[in-house]
């Protein structure tokens, strides 16, 4: 038998796994069958891999030799096949700009901004709630530039692969039905929301643990939390049904206001990202530069945002910010 890579693979899940029945739950293999795989690849190397008994599965000084060899060679060929996808999916000259985005406020603006500045070039799209997927597609070089959030301080994904700028920072704050008894208040305690439910949008992150945090330094656990779409988070708010969580630059929306919270317990930090090995990277300062513009638009569309940022000194909030607590930060 030759040695493959998903052999070294198997090495490796059983010694992160400490035994093969865990590493076999892990790789979704019947026990038996592992321990018929093991057997082949360590009559390929030459001799046992591991030490095995009721305590489970140890290296022996070989399987350590293997191990120390798996380590580098399976990260070397997964940078390879991404460095290939990647190569494959660029360009000689940059003739059109493909931008992906999780659900916000900046990638409409940014593509006004690009098709305003190089309106012979082809913008294209793609937007999912994945930020995973985003960062995937810029390290294969099947998008040019990123537009995500990540949760306050959070780090974005493959940081040792890929460029992020902060393009600002906003609180979180909260969609109310314009008739709600509190629409008068300009900051609101986030105590005085007990009672309500809530609705935001899915996404990766910590957001979800972030709410509950809040909620519970606020003496209270949300009763009731609506995970959807934009549009249906929106209906829900208008109807009265809940209210939502939203980031500062959320856009007008009839029926609706938007309140900071008081202390700003949540945020969220609007990033631009590509690979700096891309053809495209070449164009980044540029793109950041017409990101800007697009978050300043958005912010001067928020009136309450407008409001609350120029009300008293808020570092780390606004463009180019560089702080916040924590929180996906709702709806767009």
């Amino acid at each position: 038998m030759e040695l493959e890579l998903r052999h070294l693979r198997t090495v490796r899940a059983i010694a992160d796994a400490g035994s093969l029945t865990k590493a076999a739950a892990a790789l979704g293999l019947a026990q038996p069958a592992l321990s018929t795989q093991l057997r082949r690849i360590e009559r390929a190397l030459g001799g046992p891999l591991f030490d095995r008994d009721h305590t489970g599965s140890r290296p022996t000084p070989l399987g350590e030799l293997v191990l120390d060899r798996a380590r580098v060679l399976l990260p070397a060929v997964q940078e390879l096949q991404e460095d290939a996808v990647r190569f494959a999916n660029t360009w000689a000259n940059l003739d059109r700009f493909r931008l992906g985005a999780t659900h916000g406020p900046l990638l409409g603006g940014l593509v006004d901004q690009l098709a305003h500045a190089r309106p012979t070039v082809p913008v294209t799209t793609y937007t999912t709630w994945s930020v995973g997927e985003i960062s995937t597609m810029l390290v294969e070089g099947r998008l040019d530039f990123g537009l995500i959030g990540t949760c306050g301080e959070s780090r974005p994904p493959a940081t040792d692969r890929l460029s992020w700028e902060v393009v600002g920072v906003d609180p979180v704050f909260v969609m109310l039905p314009e008739g709600h008894p509190l629409v008068g208040e300009e900051e609101l305690e986030l105590s005085r929301l007990s009672g309500e439910c809530w609705t935001d949008v899915p996404g990766e992150g910590c957001f979800a643990d972030c709410f509950t945090a809040a909620c519970a330094r606020a003496g209270f656990a949300p009763m009731q939390v609506y995970e959807t779409d934009t549009a249906s988070c929106v209906h829900l708010v208008q109807v009265g049904r809940a209210v939502g969580l939203c980031r500062a630059t959320f856009p007008p929306a009839a029926g609706i206001v938007t309140r900071p919270l008081a202390g700003a317990p949540l945020s969220w930090r609007h990033l631009l990202g590509w690979h700096p090995g891309a053809p495209a990277a070449d164009a980044a300062r540029a793109v950041a530069g017409y990101t800007d513009t697009a978050y300043a638009e958005a912010v001067s569309r928020s009136a309450s945002y407008t409001r609350w940022l120029t009300k008293s000194p808020r570092p780390g909030f606004g463009a180019h910010g560089e702080g916040g607590g924590g929180g996906r930060g709702g709806t767009t």
